[in-house]
């Protein structure tokens, strides 16, 4: 039961924070597309890691996006209190997630090797 209820909060602070980013936070250096792909919080409420993805082909540009919602988090906390029914709002720590940049890269690794009909890579 209990993991239940985690992860249906993980799953609506991750929703909230997401929203809360995107239409209230209006910091000029958020740029560039994000997501937020997990969040993960401590069983007393009181921490929270928030993975975020930001997709940019500027490195520069992902860093400052980045930066600005890693910034952002005190807004965030509050935002989430007036939203959120829950007794504590987690102290918020975002975390770059690089996860579908190595995917990717992966993929282009894959994707360039050929093999032949007997199963040798040529």
């Amino acid at each position: 039961m209990k993991e239940k209820r985690e992860r249906r909060l993980n799953s609506e602070f991750q929703r909230e924070i997401y929203d809360i980013l995107k239409n209230r936070v209006k910091d000029p250096e958020i740029t560039e597309m994000f997501s937020i792909l997990q969040v993960d919080i401590t069983n007393d409420l009181k921490h929270a890691k928030v993975y975020v993805s930001v997709y940019s082909v500027s490195e520069q540009k992902r860093k400052t996006t980045f930066d600005a919602i890693k910034n952002s988090a005190k807004q965030v906390r509050m935002e989430l209190g007036k939203v959120m029914r829950v007794r504590t709002v987690p102290e918020l720590d975002f975390i770059l997630d690089n996860s579908a940049e190595y995917g990717q890269k992966i993929d282009k690794i894959l994707s360039g090797l050929t093999y032949s009909d007997d199963g040798e890579k040529q």
